[in-house]
């Protein structure tokens, strides 16, 4: 006897890339989650590409993880794939010391972070939004993320 099956916990139409220690803070990395969240992953690459911050690359990467999962372990077309998710958790946070004067110490925290990717195929192509040239991405003021095509 041993425990039932877990379910599946992606659709049919999903893959997932997790990366595990990142060495920068959940609040740092999820600014550059949150701007390839529901964009198609062209774009998204495109986006993490060019961008300045230091961890999109790492977030780059894996974004191109989850494609490449998408593509050879779950047989999905990797041209109607979009972003569905990229969360990011806390993990591990390294403590250093640093001696301050009259014989105290500051503390320095060094954070690291998880990051979820999971990709999603659209049944049609004409759902994918992909920024051209002349296109304006608007984001809400309230935190979220959401493009509105203009």
């Amino acid at each position: 006897m041993g425990k039932p099956k877990a379910e599946p916990r992606l659709a049919e139409n999903e893959a997932l890339a997790y990366v595990k220690y990142i060495r920068t803070s959940p609040r740092k990395l999820n600014l550059v989650a949150e701007s390839i969240r529901g964009l198609s992953v062209e774009a998204a690459l495109n986006t993490l590409t060019f961008s300045k911050k230091r961890v999109a690359e790492d977030v780059r990467k894996a974004v191109q993880s989850a494609v490449a999962n998408a593509e050879n372990n779950h047989e999905l077309d990797i041209d109607r794939l979009v972003v569905a998710e990229a969360t990011v958790g806390r993990t591990i946070v390294m403590k250093r010391m640093r001696p301050r004067a009259r014989g105290r110490v500051g503390r320095i925290e060094k954070p690291f972070s998880n990051l979820r990717i999971v990709v999603r195929e659209l049944p049609d192509e004409d759902d994918l939004f992909v920024p051209e040239d002349g296109d304006e991405v608007l984001v809400a003021d309230d935190g979220d993320a959401a493009e509105e095509r203009v």
